[in-house]
């Protein structure tokens, strides 16, 4: 399998902004550090032999939102983060809205794991 492309954080932080505009919300960073760390789990995970596009944009998203490193937008990001990643790799997310949501409410109320999250994804996912 070749490199994946990895999500810039620059357009991490557009898509939050978005978002934001979009939807409401308080802007801002809360904390760079714990961003930092969610944006670089799935690519420390690549780094240690981790190759499953799902299992790697699960990590974008379950980093995201379980960091909570924004003011506020953080499941919205984290979400998108995911699914971004894996367009930009070959994949579509098919899920529709109402199960889409659902997943990413439970992934952050820590009523699903990062695992269960990446076999929704595989399920929910079709080669571009």
């Amino acid at each position: 399998m070749t490199k994946p492309v990895w999500v810039l954080r620059s357009v991490i932080d557009a898509i939050h902004d978005m978002q934001l505009a979009q939807h409401g919300g308080a802007s801002g960073v809360r904390d760079e550090g714990l961003l930092a760390s969610a944006l670089a789990r799935p690519v420390n995970n690549h780094a240690h032999g981790e190759t499953d596009l799902c299992t790697l944009a699960a990590a974008y998203a379950f980093g995201i939102v379980r960091n909570h490193p924004y003011v506020d937008g953080n499941k919205r990001t984290a979400f998108l983060a995911a699914y971004i990643f894996l367009r930009m790799n070959g994949l579509e997310l098919v899920a529709d809205e109402i199960s889409a949501t659902t997943v990413m409410l439970t992934l952050a109320t820590g009523d699903s794991s990062e695992d269960e999250y990446a076999a929704w994804l595989r399920v929910n996912t079709k080669t571009l």
